[in-house]
Formats: structure tokens, sequence, C-alpha cells
């Protein structure tokens, strides 16, 4: 078992800043070039024959924007991929295709199984992917916990749980279920594999009781797997940073499986023509070097990606955090103000600023001014204009304090204004301990 002690579990600032050494890499132009091209295409194919139900569903999720979440566009793109494979294999090909012999039928022929081994290959490396995650998440929670029986329990509950999982899966496959009813089904187990990990951190649900003999098991290891899926949480840097792309591939495919479902509905009064099957493998041979290639670079983010780190690192990144300073434009003609609300006497208002920009006249007003409860204002600084300047102000009273930057006086000229101010509250002295023997 190893020693957490020190750790704490990733957060979303340690995530921001490990991620800013791993940009994405930005996708080829021809993906939006060859997305926009293949759903015209499959525009085209509506003109004179309107969807068919089962199409209609599959219109609305092309014109839907594509899930929020990482791993729910995984799912998504090995769903549609499974869905082109279906349409590409020879059985499912419209009749009057599969029964011709003409040379240009034989050359379509070979074009759509060049494009099926595609497919299967960038399917292959996705459900690698998802495999070696999975395993890595899970293997990852297991070196913090007990090697003993109770790290045995949690192996055991999880085996249990997915086995279950699978025999639903088969028996829906075996029941006639398609390929969309598997997907679905697939993804709320994703979810119940969330809740789960969310259970196991707060002692919850299937694990309540299990997690009662949990003693030892490191809290921090119980806050990691509650809070990593939170949606304001580590994940939701993840999502930030390295969604559009994905998302943008997600849609990609959409298109593709939309035009070549389509296709096949309309193929006796609308055969394919050379230059539509040109763009469609231009678009599959795009999005499978670029999909590869995305889940390549994520795979190394992955990898390398802290679960815990040391509690002083976490603490320094909120530190500098709120350091920060901030910046605002304010326009010619016009003012910008901060308020505090004070409780305390003998707060600090403490302020840094400086004028970064402007043009000829690089100084801004400023003035600190006190209101009371019953609404009444005292000047406390009095209007001057500075380049830049840094102070504080011991208050003696308690109410509203305003900084009230001024520009005003500017009829032309914009200011951009570096700032940082703060409300430090009264340090409260320890009590001295009192010698009664004395």
């Amino acid at each position: 078992m190893a020693s957490t002690e020190g750790l704490v579990p990733i957060t979303r600032n340690f995530l921001a800043s490990y991620y800013d050494k791993y940009p994405a890499p930005p996708l080829s132009d021809d993906v939006s070039r060859l997305s926009s091209q293949i759903r015209s295409l499959a525009n085209d194919l509506l003109l004179d024959s309107p969807p068919s139900q089962e199409e209609s569903l599959l219109i609305e999720e092309a014109d839907r924007q594509p899930p929020h979440k990482i791993d729910e566009n995984m799912w998504k793109n090995r769903e549609h991929m499974e869905e082109i494979i279906f349409l590409l294999e020879r059985s499912h090909w419209p009749a009057t295709l599969q029964q011709s012999s003409a040379p240009e039928d034989v050359e379509l022929a070979n074009a759509l199984g060049k494009l099926s081994e595609k497919f299967e290959k960038t399917l292959n490396t996705l459900k690698s992917f998802q495999a070696v995650n999975s395993d890595r998440i899970f293997n990852t929670v297991m070196t913090y916990m007990p090697q003993d029986f109770r790290g045995a329990l949690i192996r055991q509950q999880r085996e249990r749980s997915e086995r279950n999982k699978q025999a639903e899966v088969d028996a829906l496959v075996n029941s006639g279920g398609s390929i969309r009813d598997r997907y679905s089904l697939m993804w709320k187990q994703q979810m119940d594999r969330r809740r789960q990990l969310a259970q196991l951190g707060s002692a919850t649900g299937v694990y309540k009781t299990l997690v009662k003999y949990l003693v030892g098991v490191p809290q921090v290891l119980l806050d990691f797997v509650r809070q990593i899926n939170d949606d304001d949480g580590p994940m939701e840097e993840q999502r930030h940073r390295y969604g559009p792309p994905l998302y943008s591939l997600t849609a990609m495919v959409i298109f593709i499986r939309l035009f070549l479902f389509l296709s096949w509905g309309r193929f006796d009064a609308n055969k394919l023509k050379r230059h539509q099957v040109a763009i469609l493998e231009q678009a599959v041979d795009v999005y499978t070097s670029e999909f590869e290639s995305f889940i390549k670079f994520i795979s190394g983010v992955f990898a390398n990606s802290p679960f815990f780190i040391s509690a002083e690192a976490a603490g320094a990144l909120e530190t500098r955090k709120n350091d920060e300073y901030k910046e605002i434009t304010i326009p010619a003609g016009k003012n910008f103000e901060v308020s505090f609300s004070v409780d305390s006497v003998n707060s600090y208002i403490a302020w840094d600023f400086s004028v970064v920009q402007g043009k000829i006249s690089t100084d801004i007003g400023f003035s600190l001014e006190y209101t009371n409860e019953s609404g009444e204002k005292t000047l406390i600084l009095p209007y001057r204009r500075h380049e830049s300047d840094q102070g504080n102000f011991c208050t003696v009273l308690v109410g509203n304090y305003k900084l009230l930057w001024d520009n005003t006086y500017s009829t032309f000229f914009k200011k951009v204004l570096h700032y940082r101010v703060d409300c430090i509250p009264p340090v409260v002295e320890p009590m001295q301990p009192t010698n009664e023997g004395e």
C-alpha cells in the first residue's frame, strides 16, 4: 500500500497548470472542410426524398451539439464507427450493389472494403485506449488501498459488477437489440460506474456496508473518487482543454454515417457518383487519421497525469491563483469601482494598480470613499490622478468601502487598468496564558 501522507486529490487548478505543458495540437483544416462537404452531400439526398423516421432520428443527432463530456464523446465515436462498419458490410449494401458486376460497382465495392478496414483499425485503437485508461484509474486507486482483505473486497465488488454489466449487454444483443440500444445501455453503465465511485468515496449505496470495514483506507483516496467527476471538478478542466477538437471529430463521424445511411436508402434512384465517393474517401481518411492522432496525444496526457499531489503544491497553486492581478479596460468617459463590505474595524483595504495602456495620457483618477448604513458618504482618500499607486487603509468603521478609478475626464482614450485589491480582516492575537501561580 503506497503512502498518501501529505497528499491531496488533484484540483482543477493543478490540472490547468499541468495541461499548460500539453497544448492540444490543432486539427487539420480538412476536418471542417470535409465535414461541411459530407453534410452538404447528405442534405442533397433529402431534396427529392423526405427522411424516414429512423433517418430523422439520425438527422436530429447530427443537428445537435456533441455531448459535453470527454468520455461520452469517446463512446459516441465508438458507436457511430460500429454503425458505419455495419453499413459497409457487404450483406448490408443495397441489393442492387450486392448483385452488380459492373466495373464501376466493382470499383465502388473495393473502395467500401478499404473504408471498412480503416474504421476497424480506428475502432480498435479507441477500444484499447478506453480499456487501458479504465484499468489505469482502477489500478492507481488500488495502489493506495490496504493490500489485504479490504483491497480484495473492492476488487471482488468491481469484478462482480463488471460481470453483471457484460451479462446485461449480452442479453440485449441476444434479444435483437440494435447497436444504438447497446451503446445506450453501455453509456448508462458508464454512469453507474461513476456513481459507484462517488458511493465509495461517501460510503453510500452498494459500498455502504463495505466501507464500514475499510478502516485504514486513506481519506484522500475516498475524497478523490468522490470528487473526480464533479461538474466543476478536475475533469471539467480536461473538457475545457481537450473537448473542442474531439467535438469536431464527433460531428464529423456522425455526418459520415448520415451520408452513408441516406445513400443506401436511395441507392436505386441516386447511385453514388464518382465525386461523392471521392469526398467520402477523403472524409474517412481525414477522420480516422485525426482521431487516431487525438487518441495518441490524449493517451500521453492521461498517462502522465497524477491523481494526487502534495498539499504544499495545491496550496501554492491556490495562493498563486489568489495573488493574480486582474486587468480591465475602462472606456473614455467611464469609471470603474470595486466595493468591500467591512464587518470588522481594523480591517485593511489594500490596493496596487498601474495603467498599462494609454495614448498621450497614461494616468487615471483614483479615490476611496466610505458609506455608512444610513447611506452617508465620507471621502477617505481624495481624488488624485496616478500612473500607478500602491497603498492601504486601516478601517475605523464598519460599512461599505468603495475604490473608484475615474476615466470620465478622457474624451477619446480608454485606459487598461492592471490591478489587485484586497480586504484583509484584522489579525487576532492569541490569548497569552496566565500563570496563576505568580
